[in-house]
């Protein structure tokens, strides 16, 4: 892991999840970088002097100006206190919309992780607008972690990797594999049984002892958990062996389809109360 990208709005959230990427570039030794994103209104936009303009609004044009100076004032504080940290940190102000702006950085800073504050969402709030975080999980090419409280790196000691531990799932394994050796921690890899998707168990042991195998995996278990969904049933397996992070690989599907068949991964983001690692399959 050689760069963490925190995408950062002040909030308590990003607050949580710029702590842990602090602990995590330290073990690591590997640089840290710091974006916000500051959203122009659509009555706003720049001049070619690179001067925001909005159209008559003297109020409005003041306190974005106020606002942009701030931000700088309190990047610089950030950078001049972790100068002498162990780890190369930088910051990055951004002006548009925060999804398009993280995802940009991400690719500029050729990121390895991305580690997002969440407060979380249900229901028709998801439905209809979704969150920034959700659509960083859905489409980032690097792992993400969500995390929604404080939260240790030296903590994170048991991952719960729920999975159907089929070839897509190898796809996201290295990086998992390399997150886990960096901890030191255990995984416990889980197949959730359902009664829309049950496997008999010799069937689903098998699979995955050939998983462990073809990733030499080692510091691992093996557990099989009946639920009424995967949602309900990786939260509730998480809860009962009290992991620390959970785990999981998403689709990233997007528009119609994405609505039809959902997201597992994007679920349990927004209902769980631990911190997700979520990465992409890659096609």
């Amino acid at each position: 892991m050689k760069s963490i990208l925190v995408p950062y709005d002040f909030s308590e959230e990003a607050e949580n999840a710029f702590q842990l990427a602090q602990e995590l570039a330290a073990k690591a030794s590997c640089k840290l970088k710091l974006v916000h994103v500051i959203e122009i209104p659509t009555a706003q936009h720049f001049n070619t002097m690179g001067e925001i303009n909005m159209e008559d609004n003297f109020i409005d044009r003041i306190y974005m100006v106020d606002l942009v100076d701030k931000r700088k004032e309190q990047f610089k504080k950030l950078e001049e206190t972790h100068a002498v940290k162990p780890y190369q940190f930088s910051t990055n102000l951004l002006f548009g919309n925060p999804y398009a702006g993280i995802s940009s950085e991400i690719t500029e800073v050729k990121a390895d992780l991305v580690i997002m504050g969440s407060k979380g969402s249900s229901g028709l709030e998801e439905l209809l607008i979704g969150s920034n975080t959700e659509k960083v999980v859905r489409h980032s090419s690097c792992p993400v972690i969500t995390v929604k409280s404080p939260l240790k790196a030296e903590d994170l000691k048991v991952i719960v990797f729920a999975s159907d531990f089929s070839e897509d799932s190898k796809k996201v394994m290295k990086q998992l594999k390399d997150f886990q050796e960096l901890l030191e921690a255990e995984i416990r890899l889980v197949k959730i049984n359902t009664p829309n998707s049950f496997e008999k168990s010799k069937i689903s042991f098998e699979k995955i002892n050939g998983f462990v195998k073809a990733n030499k995996l080692t510091n691992v278990q093996i557990d099989i958990y009946n639920a009424d969904t995967e949602e309900e049933g990786i939260i509730e397996f998480a809860d009962e062996i009290n992991a620390d992070l959970i785990a999981m690989a998403t689709h990233g599907r997007t528009g119609f389809l994405h609505l039809l068949s959902g997201s597992i991964a994007e679920d349990v983001v927004n209902s769980a109360k631990r911190p997700v690692w979520t990465m992409k399959f890659k096609k």
